[in-house]
Parts: C-alpha cells; structure tokens; sequence
C-alpha cells in the first residue's frame, strides 16, 4: 500500500532503514566503503558479460550496492530467507530503490492458491518496472535499482501483461466513479465482505469504502462525497474503529491476484471447461472461472487461460540489468529440487489439492537456470557470479575475469564477556588514531545500549539520526547533527539505525580515507537480528465474548425471559396506523408451539431490547422452551441456584487472596530495564499491554492470578521471564511449572540467554535430571541459593521445600491431571500466580469471564508470521511424500506425527522408504531419558530431517526451521491437542504446511468431522481463543466445572450462565464488603417503549444484515450516556452521518436508561393515551399528577399511570406529538413525577423546561 501521509498527521515511522523522506540510513556508510580500492576495482567490470566474484557474506549487501549506484541489478539467493534478509539490509542502503520480487509459496500444481501478500508484491514490483522501461515514471516516483529475487522467481514464468496492469488509485479530492471503483477492486482479486478483516477485503456502505490493500499494513476507510473523495484514513481490524491522528493523502491498492478474471479470461475459461467435459473436477474450475468466480489454485490454469506470452523475471527489467547470482552451485541446486518436486506434485494429482494430470500445467512448470541464463543472454546483459571466500563455483561453459572481495570480517565477540572487553579496547584504539566505526542497531534500544555501554567503555560515540527520546540514561550530549547520508566521522563510532547481519573491516587502501570497522548487534551479541516489528498487526478485540453476531436462521439463542428458541430472521414491521405508523426492525424467534402438533410460536424481539438476547453455547440440542411457560422459569431458578454454590466457593477463593497479606513486589529496578531493554524483538501492543497488566498485580499486596492467553509462539514466555526477574529482583523464588520435560528444557534454555548478564541462579527439575543433581537442587530451593527452578510435576511433589517462594509461573494448565491442579490451587491464596496457555481449558475461560481470575489476550501474532496453511484430507503416500519433498526444498525439517508407540518404528521405516534422501529419527515419551533428549536435540541441531514422534511434541518444542506437520490419523485427536500440535509450525517467517490426515476410505463420526472442520476452518493467526470455545460448544459442558454444573450449564447456555455467576459473584463480593443485598440475583428486565417513533437503522444506511444485528446489538447494551455517545460517533466513522431515523433510535436508549434508573418497564402509547408502569404513586405523588397532568389517571393496583397523550398547537390544528419531540415529553413526565432534573434526551445534557 502506498500512501502518503499528511504533514499534520502523526505516524511512527520508527522502521529501521529508510524512515519517510529521510535517507536510508546507512547510505553514508555505502558510499565511504563504495571508496575502498577493492569495490572501486568492482566498478571497472560494469557491463562486462561475465564475471565471478567471491568474498564474504558480509560483503554481498556492499557489493550488490555499490554496483547498483552504476547500473540496474537482478540479484539472485537460493532461498526466500536469503532474498528477505538482502533485501532489508539493501533497503537500509538505497531505501526505496530496492524491491524484493518474492516468489509464490505454492507449487505451481496445488490446489492452494499464493498468499494476496506475495502476490501483490510481485504485482507492484511488475508495475514499477513497467513504468520504468516505458519512461511514464512521475516526478515523485523513484527508479527500481536493485530487484532481490530467490532463485524460485527466476525460474517461474510470468503472465507478459501483469505490468500494465493499473493499481487502484484514490487520492482525496480526486473525482472517480464509486461504482467503478469496486468494480474494478473485485476484478483485482478483492473479495466483497461486510467487515473488512484480511487483506485483500473490501466493503462498501452507503458512501464509504473500505479496503485492506494487500501490501498495506492497515486497512483504510475512504470515504465519498458524491463521486468525489473526501477523506482517507487507516482504521483498526478489531473494533472497526478509525485510527485517532492519521489521516491519508492518498491510497494505492495493488491486485491480490495474477491470474485476474477479465472478460475475455472467462469467454475462454467457458470454451475450455466444454473442451474438457470428460475430466469432471477440471471442467467444474474451468466453470467457475467462465462465471468469474475465483477458484483456489485456479493460478496453475494460466497457461491455458492467459492470451499473451509467459516470460522470465530478466525480461520485465531495464536495459544493462546486471544478473547477480550468488553462491550459484546453491542456486543450480535448488532450482534443480524445485523442477523436480513441481513434477511430483503434479504426479501426486492431490485430489483436493491438485488439478489431475490433464490439467494444462506445464506452463507455469519451473524452467532450469540454464533457460533463464539464455534469456539475459538474447538481451545481451551481464550474468555474474558471487560466491563465498573460498568456494569459487561456477559453471565449466564460464570464460570471463574473477575478482577477489577478500575483505576481513569485523570482531565477532557473540556475547562472550572476555572477548567484549577486548573488542570495545580495539575500538578505542582505532578511534583515537582517527579510525571510523558504524554500528547498526535494529532498534533504538539497542542503539541507545551501545551508545551507553561506548561512553562507559571511554570511546567516544554517537547516534546519527536515530530517535533516542525517552531512553534510559541518555542526555542531550547523544543528539547527533550528522545525518545518515553523510560518511561516518572520523575518531568516533557512528550508531545507525537498520538491520544487518555480519561485519567487517573496509582497510580503505592507498590512505586517501581513513579505515572503516562496520559492525552489528549479531556481532556483539550473538543474536540473529530480525527486523523490529513494525506494525501488520491484528489489533486486539475489545471484548472477549462469543461474537453475538454470527448468527444464521436456525441457530439457537437464549432469551432471559422466554428461554431457548431458534432464530428465524430479521425483519421490518409498521407499528401504529396513520400519522402514528413507524417502521421498527425485529428478530423473529421460534419456541415450542403452545398446541401439542401446531407450528410453533413465534416472538418478534424489538431491536432496543437485543442485550436480552445470547447465542446458545452448550453440548447437546436442547429443546426449544415454550413462551410463557413455568419451564424455563424453573431450569434458571435451578441454575440459579446451583451457581450460588459455586460463586460462593469462588468468592471464598478470591477473598482469602484479597485478605492474604500477599507480598507487593518492588518497582523495576534498573537491572529490570537493563534485561527488559536486550529482548532482540519489538514488544507487539498486546504483549507490552499483558507485561504491564502483570507488573502492575505483582505490585500490589494481593497475590496474583492472571491469566495469560496467546496463540502458540506469541511472545508468552517472554511475559514470564520478565516477571520471573522482577520477583527475583525482590529477594523472592520462582517456580516454573510445565507439563513435560521438553518444556521444561525449552524454557530452560529461553530463561538462561535472557538473565546470563545477570546473576540470577536457574536450575531445571525434570526427569532428565540425575537424583544427585536433584538432590542438589532441592538443597538450593530450601536454602535459597536457586533463584528460579524450571521443572514439571516433580516440583509439586512432597519434600521439595522453599526459603521464599514468591511467584508460580504455570504454562499450558490444561495439560495437568487433577491433582496437580488442586495442588496448584492451593497455593494460589498466598503466592502470586501467573498462568499461560494457548487454549485456555473451560474452567479457566469461565473463570476470567466471571471475573474472578484476571485474564489478559495476547493477540497479535509477531512480525512476519503467517497463518497456517491447513490441509484436511485421506492419506496418501504420494501425497506424503510431495509434501515432506516440499519442506527439505527449502532446507526446513518435518515433524510426521505417529501417536502409537507399538508401530511408531514401523511408521519411521515407511517414511525412509517413501522419501531415502531423508535423514529420519524417532521420538516418544516411553524412551530412556538420555535418549529422548540425544534425539530431540539432535532435531533442533538440524541433524535429522523428519521427527517421527508422537504427541510428546505438543507442547514446547519450538523449532523455527520446522515448518511442516503431518499428523496421522488425526480424526482420534481432540481439538486443542489438534491446534496445539498445528502451533509446533508456522513460528518463522517462512509459510508452514499442517496435513492432517485419515484413512482413507475411513468413515469419520460427526464429532470427529466436527473436530477436524474446525480446525481447518480456524487457521488464521490467534485462533486459539476460537478453539477453546468451539470445545467448549462441542464437547458440551461437563468439563467445565464438573457434572453437577453441566446440566444446569446446557439448560441455560454457556453465556447466560456466565452473567449468572458474574452476579452472584457480585452480590456475595458486596456482602463480603457490607453493602446491603436483597438476596434476589437482579432479574434483567424487558424494558418495552412502544411509542410512535420512527427508530430503526434503515437498509440504506446500513445493508448487512449482520451488521445491522451489531449495530442494534451495541445500542441496546450501552449502560450510560457516555457509551450511547461512544456507539453513535462509532457509527458516524463506519458508516457515515446517521440518519434521523438513527438518531432517534438512540433517543429511545436514553429514555430507556431513565426507565431502567426509575424501575419502569413499560411506556406505551395506545390510541390518545400513554401509560407508564409500575409506577408507584403516594398520596402526594397522586396529587402531583393530577396538577402536572389534567385528565391523568392512576391505577394504584396494577401500578398503571395514563396520561392523555400530548399536542401541538391549539383547536382543531392541535397533533399529536411524535418521534423526539414525544420522546422528550415521557422522559420529562418520568422524570416530574419522580421528583428528580430533567433530562435531555435529545442528544445532550442539558436540562429542558
């Protein structure tokens, strides 16, 4: 997405590299090594045909830079990885010059269509140079230096048109033609939705636009005045909610597919689906297609279905593009495995991932790197070589000159103490003799570290152009007034802000300049850098509830009043006749009929009153209840009382906490910044959002009991370390409790990188453990020489005894039997606890949504993390071998799981048979220990290809390079095992693969195709909340809070029962607090406003039903004036300014809050009249009413006060009063016979005469 933001506008613009305007970072410190006489000799070769150069990692991002500033570059890496990595570290040198044409993550032949993502890159990249090479670039507009490509790019052709295809651009004030606009989004591969929720979405209502562009990191609302563009601004995907401070200038969406569907794409898609009627799944695509319906995988169809030619990737670039492939014998390598494991899928012919063998594929099939190598050639450009020191690998036919980049590689101390301190004594020798030094950091705390740690060391330093406000321990002397386009100062070292991997030393030969030392965090520290995440974030939902609004006809929902019936649909009615007839929306819901045989009834819900309304979540299908009857009266007196008890036990728990003198811990020390400052990612928001929330518990002199939920792999741990320092920081010992051994390894190691500055003593208490070590550490424990002891189980057990234990740290709960449960429990009212878990077991769901246990929802995935793509389908070898073939193509490992211990080696031989190149291994809980942790580690060192395990890998094992699952059987696994093992891949920014796989020809029960659905359908990031309540729905609620719960539980639905026991809670919490209570739960109460006003959201204004549904929904629940004014600005930034009709709708909400305030039900207009009930009136109260209003009447028995309705104007032109002016009127008739101010319920506060 580009888009450029208005100067009033505030944005972070805190990436590393090129920030805004300003120059890419390290282009100052590329131009003074660009000096040195080894590059300079490089710039003497421009334009020779051929030409092998080696050097040093290290040096590839110089190299390819300084040619670039020459001539065009086409580089070319034998991985996706290599091509992200060059890119980011180019871009920090020549900023928008750079692009990286990815390659599609698919086989060409799957039935899996690529990510909108990469798609729409490679669609922006073709655009770029489509206007480069024909001269229509605009002033504005930056020329396309260097295009970064794996090795994949190069040998897939390409549609020859994609270039000229038109991004879809929207500038404010710009006219266009609205219908137009969308038109053209859907034929770029947009899909129409209500709610705009992923990229590559878009939404229309009434004039506004929303679109998630797919190279965007932010969705955009672009609103219409007329046809022509008044406003453009980015809005969050979770509350739909437009982002405060930014506002857009302009907006440019590129296609989300290559294959777009034009007319003349699906004239000849509708020729070719009759020309291959005899193969049925092909000619059913070519079908869809012909009625412009996109298909997954349709991509494979190009060939058949484009008019123009297919190229390759050196064809679409500019004249004197220099091709720069490095480490080529890796390169030829894979593209080699890429054309032949294309060839094996298209074999494997996937039944629900492939098109068959007639499918006229072989055009998109991978060419070899000798076909793409003729192609520059005809061009009569330069094809050269890179390759590392040492390894000179090019092909025999080569016959040109070779250039050596031998340069020194910087110190590389990789965090060792030692080898620091004599580093930082180089640095300052080589300063003080006018040497220069650039040090990238990838974030401005790592910046702002080295700078400290430079001054500390004596050497003087400097941050050039790197933001260090609010850092810790920096003063003014940091600010810089170099800037990143000028060369690095001599006798200084020069802090920059960017990302890059290895150092090294430019010796700047022939003394014009003096020497440069370039060095990274990697170098320092050891840590692979990724790029600080900069946004892409899902934005966390508001609330954690069963979203009310997926509702379709048929689905059960749970009345307060009338209990279990089947929604039917929405619909309008007229309500009154003549001059008093309004429209009104309402819900149709069905009970049992009244008539045994008869249809059943129906109740219409007014929208006002849609908060008495929840989905059903429970086990079984209950009946439906019938209206009026003393059924559901009695199942939720039941419930009601059976929740008492369990509230009651609750509230017990939760007071003995309040009333334990817990420990408050002490604010962060600086050793606590120290640590928190080395985390080598950026903190996502909701991840620094938990990492408060518990800081600020463990302050306070209350033990602790938050829960922390996060998907698998999304920062929890670090939650835990974090707080695990603190406590330690305090004198206090912490326990860290998982359910297996692996884990217990695995955050082992986790905890020991992150504290090995400090001394903080850590041990590990597992069945990998010898008894003389555990002797040892039970010994530390009681005597306070360990600080912190990761273990499973065995920490619970008798005998282990604590000087000070201050906090529990418990991950994946749901993974312990009962016992260990209550132990844990136990302990909860005198020390702090903090649990982690990925889906949350029920118990603990309904615990954080009754509010006794705090819970805090980690929902954004880290930067560049994508869903999984999951596969649900019969097993097949061929098909298991494609898929592993897949992985080891791109140097990842496979985790095959086998949950049968018997055949488990039996199941590893067929895999070494299927696939011999691979390097398998067994793992499974029943092995000796020494051996299991031999294997697993063995795996994590690369040493093995495939883990054939069983699901002992569940939890903890956290191994970025595995990004394949192949789950056997998978229809005998529950649920949250199911997502638990689908979170084992996916935890790189590589794209993973999860098959799960049945027999074929098996014949799967509804739970276990339920299961298995579920899972294939909740694969977007973050899906594990979904999950727990799907189980929660599925496997009824019996494990919940045990049996005796689980009747009353399916008897009024999960979320009635939920508020259930919130009052409850409630009412014991204000016993517990001496506040009077009546002993009765408060009933919700139907409040019903039937008055001659015209209050309903119009289609027009709103047309998704579903959307209606939330908006009706928000209205109904807003508890006080504030969030009515909340929900209606909501609604003039989603859909524009609110029709009056709208507008009156929330004047009835506020006429409500003034019913509910004074205990009235009913406010009813019939015929001349308007009665109130119940009202009741004293004999004072009486007489006020007939003062205020002659003709009034009071029924003292039914509480009924009727009062004539008011007029207009005098005689015969007197009308009755209606809509707001009649709205107005009842809330000053309530509020005067109350005897309390009036209120004005017209939109403000103001009191009214």
């Amino acid at each position: 997405m580009s888009t450029t933001v208005r100067p009033s506008a505030s944005q972070n613009t805190s990436a590393p590299g090129n920030r805004g305007n300003a120059a890419p970072a390290l282009s100052g410190v590329l131009r003074a090594a660009a000096r040195d006489s080894k590059l300079k000799g490089l710039v003497t070769h421009i334009g020779a045909a051929q030409l092998a150069i080696q050097g040093p990692d290290a040096v590839w991002p110089f190299a390819v830079g300084t040619i670039a500033q020459h001539a065009p570059v086409l580089v070319i890496t034998a991985t996706a990885r290599q091509a992200e990595d060059l890119t980011e570290q180019l871009k920090a040198m020549l900023g928008d010059e750079v692009e990286l044409m990815p390659a599609w993550e698919t086989l060409p032949h799957e039935r899996i269509s690529p990510n909108v993502e990469t798609v729409s890159q490679r669609m922006k990249v073709l655009r770029r140079l489509h206007r480069q090479t024909a001269g229509s670039l605009g002033e504005s507009e930056t020329r396309i230096r260097v295009v970064v490509a794996p090795v994949r790019t190069l040998v897939q052709p390409i549609q020859d048109s994609l270039g000229a295809v038109t991004p879809v651009h929207l500038a404010v004030d710009q006219e266009v033609d609205f219908e137009q606009i969308q038109h053209e989004l859907v034929e770029r591969g947009y899909s129409a939705v209500d709610v705009v929720a992923k990229r590559g979405h878009f939404a229309v209502r009434g004039g506004i636009l929303d679109v998630f562009p797919a190279t965007g990191e932010l969705p955009v609302r672009v609103e219409f005045w007329g046809d022509e563009v008044s406003d453009i601004r980015p809005f969050s995907v979770g509350d739909q909610r437009t982002i405060p401070g930014v506002e857009l200038d302009e907006v440019t969406v590129y296609p989300a597919r290559e294959l777009l569907i034009t007319d003349s794409v699906a004239t000849r898609a509708g020729e070719l689906a009759k020309e291959h009627a005899s193969h049925a799944e092909l000619a059913d695509v070519y079908h869809k297609i012909s009625e412009k319906i996109a298909v997954p995988g349709m991509e494979a169809l190009i060939p058949s279905l484009h008019d123009g030619e297919l190229k390759l990737l050196p064809e679409f670039l500019p004249d004197g593009t220099h091709t720069i492939v490095l480490a080529p014998a890796a390169v030829e390598r894979r593209a080699a495995d890429l054309k032949e494991t294309g060839e094996q899928f298209l074999e494997a012919g996937w039944e629900a991932a492939a098109m068959g063998a007639d499918a006229p594929a072989d055009g998109v099939a991978y060419v070899s790197v000798a076909a793409a190598r003729r192609a520059q050639a005809a061009l009569e450009r330069p094809w050269w070589t890179l390759s590392p020191l040492g390894m000179l690998d090019s092909d025999e036919g080569f016959d040109g000159d070779a250039l050596l980049l031998d340069y020194d590689a910087a110190p590389q101390p990789r965090g060792e103490m030692e080898a620091i301190e004599k580093m930082m004594a180089d640095i300052r020798t080589r300063v003080e003799s006018g040497g220069r030094v650039a040090f990238a950091a990838p974030t401005p705390t790592v910046a702002a570290r080295m700078l400290r740690r430079f001054h500390e060391a004596g050497i003087a330093a400097e941050a050039v152009g790197v933001d260090l406000r609010g850092q810790r321990g920096i003063g003014r002397q940091a600010a810089s007034k170099a800037t990143p386009d000028q060369e690095p100062a001599p006798k200084k070292v020069s802090i920059y802000h960017a990302v890059a991997h290895d150092g090294l030393v430019f010796p700047m030969a022939g003394g014009e300049q003096p020497s440069l030392l370039f060095l990274t965090e990697t170098d320092v520290t050891g840590n692979r850098v990724e790029a600080a995440a900069t946004g892409k974030r899902k934005p966390a939902k508001r609330r954690n509830r069963v979203d009310p609004l997926a509702l379709e006809p048929g689905d059960l929902v749970v009345h307060d009043s009338h209990g279990i019936g089947k929604f039917v649909k929405m619909t309008e009615r007229t309500v009154g006749k003549g001059a008093d007839a309004s429209r009104r929306e309402y819900l149709v819901l069905e009970y049992a009929p009244s008539k045994r045989g008869g249809p059943g009834d129906q109740l219409y819900v007014p929208m006002d009153q849609l908060d008495l309304l929840s989905r059903y979540v429970g086990g079984e299908k209950p009946a439906l209840s019938k209206m009026g009857g003393a059924d559901w009266k009695n199942t939720k007196r039941k419930a009601r009382k059976a929740v008492r008890e369990i509230a009651g036990e609750l509230v017990q728990l939760y007071a003995q906490r309040q009333a334990a003198p817990g420990y408050a811990f002490a604010p962060d020390s600086p050793w606590q910044r120290e640590m928190e400052e080395a985390f080598p990612f950026t903190e996502t928001e909701d991840q620094f959002n938990a990492i408060e929330a518990v800081k600020s518990d463990m302050e306070k002199p209350v033990p602790m009991d938050r829960v922390i939920v996060g998907d698998v792999g999304y920062g929890k741990t670090e939650v835990a370390v974090r707080a695990a320092f603190k406590a330690v920081q305090s004198g206090k010992q912490v326990a860290v409790l998982v359910p297996t051994t692996l884990l217990a390894q695995q955050h082992m190691k986790t905890f020991r990188e992150r504290m090995q500055d400090f001394p903080t003593r850590i041990a590990e208490l597992s069945r990998f453990t010898t008894p003389s070590e555990s002797k040892e550490i039970l010994k530390g424990l009681a005597d306070g020489t360990i600080d912190i002891v990761v273990g499973t189980h065995r920490l619970l057990q008798t005998g282990v005894t604590w000087k000070n234990l201050g906090l529990i740290i418990v991950d994946e709960e749901q993974r312990f039997g009962v016992e260990h449960k209550e132990h844990i429990k136990s302990l909860r009212t005198h020390v702090d606890v903090l649990t982690m878990s990925a889906t949350p077991i029920p118990r603990t769901l309904e615990m954080s949504m009754a509010g006794i246990r705090e819970m805090s929802t980690i929902l954004t995935p880290p930067q560049d993390r994508h869903p999984v793509l999951t596969y649900v389908g019969a097993q097949e070898d061929k098909h298991v071998a494609a898929a592993i073939r897949r992985e080891l193509l791109r140097d990842g490992q496979v985790f095959y799981i086998h949950n049968r211990v018997k055949s488990i080696e039996k199941a590893a031989e067929h895999i070494r048979t299927l696939v011999p190149e691979a390097r398998v291994v067994v793992a499974h809980g029943q092995m000796s220990e020494e051996q299991l942790e031999t294997t697993v580690e063995g795996f994590w060192n690369r040493e093995f290809d495939i883990l054939v395990c069983t699901t002992i890998v569940e939890t903890g094992l956290d191994i970025s390079n595995a990004n394949t699952l192949i789950v056997e059987n998978a229809h005998h696994m529950g649920l949250s095992q199911l997502h638990q093992l689908r979170g084992r891949v996916g935890r790189s920014r590589e794209r993973a693969y999860a098959y799960f796989l049945y027999p074929k020809g098996e014949v799967l029960t509804e739970t276990s195709y339920d299961r298995l659905s579920t899972i294939a359908q909740n694969n977007e990031l973050g899906a594990g909340m979904a999950v727990a309540m799907k189980d929660l729905e599925m496997r009824g609620a019996g494990n919940v809070l045990g049996a005796e719960q689980s009747g009353h539980i399916a008897g009024v639905g999960f979320d009635l029962y939920v508020r259930l026991v919130g009052e409850a809670v409630e009412a014991f919490r204000a016993m517990a607090d001496g506040k009077p209570v009546d002993g009765r739960e408060e009933e919700k109460k139907e409040i019903r406003i039937d008055l001659p006003v015209d209050a309903h959201i119009p289609v027009t204004y709103v047309a998704s039903e579903r959307l209606r549904l939330e908006a009706y929904r928000k209205l109904a629940e807003a508890q006080d004036e504030e969030q009515i004014e909340e929900v209606l600005t909501e609604f003039r930034d989603r859909y524009g300014e609110p029709p009056a009709q709208v507008t009156n709708l929330a004047v009835l909400s506020r006429l409500r809050l003034i019913c509910r305030d004074l205990g009235v039900s009913e406010v009813v207009a019939t015929g001349s009249r308007i009665s109130f009930s119940p009202i009741d009136l004293q004999d004072s109260g009486q007489v006020r009413l007939k003062r205020l209003f002659p003709g009034a009447t009071y029924r003292a028995t039914t509480k009924v006060v009727v009062i004539p309705a008011p007029k207009e104007g005098a005689g015969m032109r007197a009308v009755a009063l209606r809509d707001v002016p009649l709205a107005q009127w009842c809330a000053n008739a309530l509020t005067q016979l109350a005897g309390i101010p009036e209120r004005d319920i017209r939109g403000g506060s103001a009191p009214t005469r």
